[in-house]
């Protein structure tokens, strides 16, 4: 017996867009993470990039739980020099790039390998509701639960 192996045309991939207007921000990188590595698909193959293109819309509008995790969550970058270590809270960086903030809860749910990377390459996030992927013609999820 022979094993499966799915034949992906990147033509024939879909694109999805979703709004995270109201959305929990967890919860939804969830559902964007399972969509770019395509286990809603029945052809999911784990070392196989079988995922869609998808595109966040309104991510300044996304939500956390909790009332005090915005001041208490912060974000690490060092710049590998003595006293490089910058630390950002949510809310701070809510304000300043708020894209930035769903494109890392979902990077940290892809595969840390090569083909993560290449599938974190096929999301699109943007702050307003205004994006340039209306030639794709991509369709709408429903299935995100608003906060």
């Amino acid at each position: 017996m022979k094993t499966f192996l799915p034949k992906i045309d990147p033509a024939k991939r879909r694109w999805v867009v979703v709004d995270l207007d109201g959305a929990n921000l967890g919860r939804t990188a969830v559902i964007v993470a399972n969509k770019l590595t395509g286990k809603d698909k029945p052809i999911f193959t784990r070392h196989i990039d079988t995922g869609d293109h998808v595109v966040a819309i309104n991510a300044a509008g996304v939500k956390v739980k909790g009332a005090n995790k915005p001041k208490q969550q912060r974000y690490y970058s060092y710049s590998g020099y003595p006293g490089g270590l910058r630390t950002v809270t949510l809310a701070e960086k809510m304000e300043k790039k708020p894209e930035q903030v769903f494109s890392l809860a979902v990077r940290r749910m892809l595969p840390k390998n090569r083909l993560g990377r290449k599938m974190f390459k096929k999301l699109y996030v943007y702050a307003g509701p205004e994006h340039p992927h209306g030639a794709q013609k991509p369709e709408p999820i429903d299935s995100i639960k608003r906060a």
